[in-house]
């Protein structure tokens, strides 16, 4: 079958960087071809380049074997491209058929919006795309994370692309809500679409997938039949090395670090556990199910309603992030883009974020003294940048990842709370992250460890609470939990 899209020799360079050299690949009517790589390997360079949001600097663009130029989104869609991308762009106070049709809407003589004609054009394509569960008229922002995925997902589609490319789709959704999307692809692929799709989760490439091509620093690597590799297949060409995720030994104590009781917010209730020194603590849950509301509580982002936390066997009063890291805890939020790293500062000034005081010398904070710092961690942590002067907007997600953590090894607090760490971050980098987490915890820090990838918590977690509609469901032992025990637990009516 002959591809309808063709990227032959594409090359991009910013400065300092070989962002895609020499890169090839190739799209067929009605099959999923994913896209793999590390971060930092130009997958998403080379789906702006598709997109129309950067100009190739070499190579050439085949559509139906006729060379094109890309000149802008616009363009791409002229063409019969779309894209869903992992940041969602939705407008929550809008309804679910003005969002999809936005810009598009029916309009009368007058240029007022025919709502009527709005909501059936939307409902029959929710009823083609078999999203029974969504209602035209509904504000997107009462939607779960999978429904407003699903709503990205219609909306690209309301445009009829021959082409849909799916950046990391199922990033923030269930497992129920990925077999939908899963069947909704299908569907698809049945009607002639081609589909690009991009994940981190190998898991999913051979649960839907037909091809696969892997990206390394920017260069090709090979294509191939999924059917024909495995994932350690994939994993070496994506990293060059193996990479195992092996359960980590224990190291904690019967020394309490961090202790809540009775905790009660706006989306839980009743919440009590303990955190020892030298343990990592995985707290499990589906999506929305208050695990993330919680760590914001303790770190003193969002108020408490009741309960109290105590910090070394005292009790805490926290009412704002600074009293969290002046009690010895350190928080790695989820929405690491906008809420744990400053993108257009610096790599230097991101890690002396927490503690400008490490800089100082004398009565001024030294330049020299925190880029010293900064690259000490960069070294550390093998940071992929070309300096720590880089604005760290410029840096792929598992470097930004290792920039807010450095910022909290150089803070050295006693807790660390860490919600999805390796959220959208390739398998090299997220094998190094476990062993920094497990490394911390032998040093005697506490991990409170946030993550819906349970193989993550069953490698690093020693306990397991599971966090049910806002309640604890129950605590399993790391050692001996199963993925079957941790969602029977989080799901059960």
């Amino acid at each position: 079958m002959n591809p309808i899209l063709q990227l032959r020799g594409i090359s991009k360079y910013f400065p300092g960087v070989k962002a895609l050299e020499q890169v090839d690949f190739d799209l067929r009517a009605g099959e999923v071809h994913a896209l793999c790589g590390e971060n930092g390997a130009g997958k998403s360079t080379l789906m702006n380049i598709l997109t129309g949001n950067l100009q190739p600097d070499a190579g050439q663009m085949l559509l139906d074997g006729s060379a094109v130029a890309i000149s802008g989104p616009a363009e791409a869609s002229r063409l019969g491209i779309a894209i869903v991308y992992q940041q969602l762009s939705v407008i929550n106070t809008l309804s679910v058929a003005e969002n999809i049709f936005a810009n598009r809407q029916p309009r009368s003589k007058l240029g007022f919006i025919r709502y009527g004609e709005l909501y059936a054009q939307t409902q029959a394509l929710l009823d083609k795309l078999r999203l029974t569960n969504i209602r035209p008229q509904s504000l997107v922002g009462e939607l779960s994370p999978g429904q407003r995925q699903m709503v990205e997902i219609a909306k690209a589609l309301a445009q009829d692309p021959r082409i849909l490319i799916l950046d990391e789709p199922t990033a923030s959704i269930t497992q129920q809500e990925s077999d939908t999307l899963f069947a909704l692809i299908r569907q698809l692929k049945a009607d002639g679409k081609a589909i690009i799709y991009i994940s981190h989760r190998l898991k999913e490439l051979f649960t839907i997938a037909d091809r696969v091509t892997v990206l390394k620093d920017g260069r090709y690597q090979t294509t191939r039949p999924i059917a024909d590799v495995t994932s350690n297949d994939l994993i070496r060409l994506m990293v060059g090395r193996d990479v195992e995720f092996a359960r980590t030994p224990a190291s904690g104590t019967g020394e309490p670090l961090l202790e809540v009781k009775n905790l009660t917010g706006s989306r839980f209730e009743r919440i009590s556990f303990t955190l020892h020194r030298g343990e990592i603590l995985g707290l499990a849950g589906l999506v929305g199910a208050g695990r993330t509301e919680v760590a914001r509580a303790i770190f003193g982002i969002d108020p408490l309603i009741e309960g109290r936390v105590m910090v070394h066997n005292k009790p805490c009063i926290i009412r704002h992030p600074a009293d969290a890291v002046a009690a010895g805890i350190g928080y790695v939020p989820e929405e690491r883009k906008t809420q744990g790293i400053f993108l257009n500062m610096s790599v230097m000034e991101n890690v002396l974020a927490a503690d400008l005081p490490a800089a100082q010398t004398g009565r001024w904070y030294g330049i020299g003294k925190a880029r010293q710092i900064a690259e000490r961690f960069r070294e550390q942590l093998r940071m992929a940048t070309p300096s720590v002067m880089q604005r760290a907007g410029l840096l792929s997600g598992g470097n930004q990842q290792k920039a807010v953590l450095a910022r909290w090894l150089l803070a050295n607090p006693d807790v660390l709370i860490v919600d999805e760490p390796t959220h959208g971050i390739d398998v090299g980098a997220k094998s190094e992250i476990h062993t920094l987490l497990s490394g911390l915890a032998a040093q005697g820090k506490g991990i409170l460890l946030i993550s819906s990838e349970l193989p993550e918590l069953l490698a690093l977690a020693d306990r397991i609470l599971v966090i049910r509609q806002g309640t604890l469901a129950g605590e399993l032992a790391g050692d001996t939990a199963t993925e079957e025990a941790i969602m029977a637990l989080a799901a059960h009516a």
